[in-house]
């Protein structure tokens, strides 16, 4: 599974960048996972641009699409005036507003005080619950002072947990065919003469008895006409 890390740090070397490599590491503990990092600080200027030309340029759109097909996401971002970094925002303002639907997302920042810890809860939650993201439970900040302190490499190790077994789960059904809601296909289909191709095995569950022998077909899926679907849900 892939595995893409969003470190949003500034400085060379970077505590945002350190906190991102052993949380991907760790998460590398309980699946197996290929590790993609992305530096939005390499991406400034581009990121930037995208606002005002409304194209992303290369480096950009590959970051971009890393970030959409990824299986899971760990982002990082050091804490500016008690929230997210601007340049950390910019980038998921570009990105697009679908693409987190679904992925289990570990989020974490670090800062210079232990009483910024609540970013996390005040605002990187908040952020990527709206983009729909599915974030672990257990988000993890570290201070100047955690460094080298008992209790982070625990922080590390729970989230990192949660993470993996996240990205197990639902990478297991990853590949299964999604299955045609009966209803929601016959509202978008034209009502007038349209025909609706039906999962028989969903429709077979909850189509009635009338629908029996149009869905006897050897093959999976069966056309069966709209108005046909219509007859046999009238009492």
């Amino acid at each position: 599974m892939k595995l893409v890390v969003v470190s949003a740090g500034l400085s060379v070397p970077s505590s945002t960048r350190l906190l991102a490599d052993r949380l991907a590491a760790a998460t590398g503990r309980y699946t197996s996972v290929d590790v993609q990092v992305v530096e939005l600080r390499d991406l400034a200027v581009e990121i930037a641009h995208n606002f005002t030309s409304g194209f992303p340029g290369r480096a950009l759109s590959a970051a971009l699409e890393a970030v959409t097909e990824a299986d899971g996401l760990i982002v990082v971002t050091p804490v500016f005036s008690a929230s997210y970094s601007g340049l950390f925002k910019s980038f998921f303002d570009v990105l697009d507003q679908d693409a987190l639907t679904g992925k289990p997302v570990l989020i974490a920042a670090t800062g210079g005080s232990a009483r910024h810890s609540l970013v996390l809860e005040h605002a990187l939650r908040p952020l990527f619950a709206y983009l729909r993201a599915v974030v672990v439970p257990t988000a993890v900040y570290a201070a100047s002072e955690d460094w080298g302190a008992e209790g982070l490499a625990e922080r590390i190790d729970r989230a990192a947990g949660e993470l993996g077994r996240l990205m197990e789960g639902l990478g297991s059904g990853a590949g299964a065919v999604r299955r045609a809601d009966v209803a929601d296909t016959a509202g978008a289909a034209d009502k007038a003469d349209a025909s609706v191709v039906v999962d028989t095995d969903t429709a077979a569950a909850i189509a009635p008895r009338s629908l029996d022998g149009a869905l006897a077909s050897a093959d999976r899926f069966t056309v069966i006409p709209f108005e046909q679907q219509l007859a046999a849900l009238r009492p």
